[in-house]
């Protein structure tokens, strides 16, 4: 098979779809890997290591997209990356398709098959593997970022995440437990901050509980302990996800005027849609802005921050899956390997993921006429 790398072209996103130590998996395997020149520069990944490591250097992205047979990326593609992909071709990349209308048409419109990282389940039937790393690396940042933004400067209360001796340190309310609510914590704790997370589900908490340890208090979630703690806290920080579907919107606009002027709010969940109403996506050049003396950070690729560190963990992830797209082919990887099958969002025209069909409120098929032939 032909694998194509182009560069990424969304705004300020310098990570790449394959490292060169990834594409030498592929090559030693008889595969051809495709990379559009400069693809890796920004992270100091030259068109030579990419040589060395048994790829063709292309001169453009038509290039990639016309030869290929599977374009690996790492963000949506964008509206003319749409335009040049064709019917059977295989697209494996974070697509967010439930907040994003216009690509799911233009996705359904080209006749590829697009499968998306964040819908893939892990091989145990948990777990989503190749949304993980990224979504560790967004709950890291989001106390960096958050921490950063409390400075008066930023609009934020001036208040030091750590504290100092006899002035208490920021309260950082995490709305959601799972893999980026846990890494938040973990580090607004390690910075000594007083943190609250709250979560719905019984096996979720019992397991925060038993790690924290009384370092972060645990609660169940619901409107009236979400409103009660987001009125005393400094930093808010969004990480709920359900998978597929539109993040549900949790702080309204209506809450804000009873936070703390100046208090900030990092939604992780931006690339689903937000989970603050006032949530709108940001770039990492201008990241946040004010409504209501609340600051907002929604950058919708956070990890793209920190490119480097984020294109190899992504890539630890996503290799042995893509292994098997380029080895078996995309309708026996699906049909064979647990977990793959939620991946497929769009197939040859069909929406094929049931939560962003309904998200989109457009039809779902799930057993599409491409996969069943």
């Amino acid at each position: 098979m032909l694998i194509g790398v182009p560069k990424e072209i969304k705004k300020l996103e310098h990570r790449v779809g394959l490292v060169p130590s990834s594409v030498k998996e592929f090559t030693t395997r008889g595969h051809e890997v495709l990379i559009e020149t400069g693809a890796g520069a920004a992270i100091n990944f030259g068109d030579k290591d990419y040589q060395e490591a048994g790829a063709k250097i292309a001169k453009s992205a038509e290039e990639v997209f016309k030869k290929a047979d599977m374009i690996i990326k790492v963000k949506e593609p964008q509206p003319n990356e749409c335009k040049m992909l064709r019917e059977d071709q295989v697209l494996f990349t974070y697509l967010h398709l439930a907040a994003d209308p216009q690509q799911a048409k233009d996705l359904m419109k080209s006749g590829c098959i697009a499968i998306a990282y964040e819908t893939v389940i892990g091989r145990s039937g948990r777990g989503l593997p190749l949304l993980e790393p990224m979504s560790e690396i967004a709950g890291r940042l989001s106390v960096i970022v958050g921490a950063t933004n409390l400075q008066k400067h930023h609009g934020g209360t001036g208040r030091l995440i750590s504290g100092v001796p006899g002035v208490r340190p920021a309260n950082v309310l995490v709305i959601g437990g799972g893999v980026a609510g846990f890494h938040a914590a973990q580090m607004a704790t390690g910075l000594g901050a007083n943190v609250t997370i709250l979560e719905r589900s019984n096996e979720r908490m019992r397991y925060l509980d038993d790690y924290f340890h009384g370092r972060a208090n645990i609660i169940y979630s619901n409107v009236d302990t979400l409103e009660k703690a987001a009125m005393k806290a400094d930093l808010i920080i969004g990480a709920v996800l359900i998978p597929g579907a539109s993040a549900p919107k949790l702080i309204s606009k209506a809450m804000l005027k009873n936070l703390i002027p100046g208090a900030v709010l990092v939604d992780i969940a931006i690339d689903q849609g937000g989970c603050f109403e006032t949530s709108r996506p940001t770039t990492h050049d201008q990241p946040t802005y004010v409504v209501d003396n609340i600051v907002h950070y929604c950058v919708a690729n956070m990890p793209g921050a920190v490119p480097l560190t984020s294109a190899l963990a992504l890539n630890h992830s996503v290799l042995p899956y893509a292994l098997e797209l380029a080895d078996k082919g995309w309708r026996q990887a699906i049909q064979e390997i647990p977990g793959f099958r939620p991946g497929l969002n769009i197939c040859k025209g069909e929406v094929t993921h049931e939560a962003v069909a309904e998200s989109l409120n457009l039809p779902y098929n799930g057993t599409p006429k491409a996969l069943a032939a």
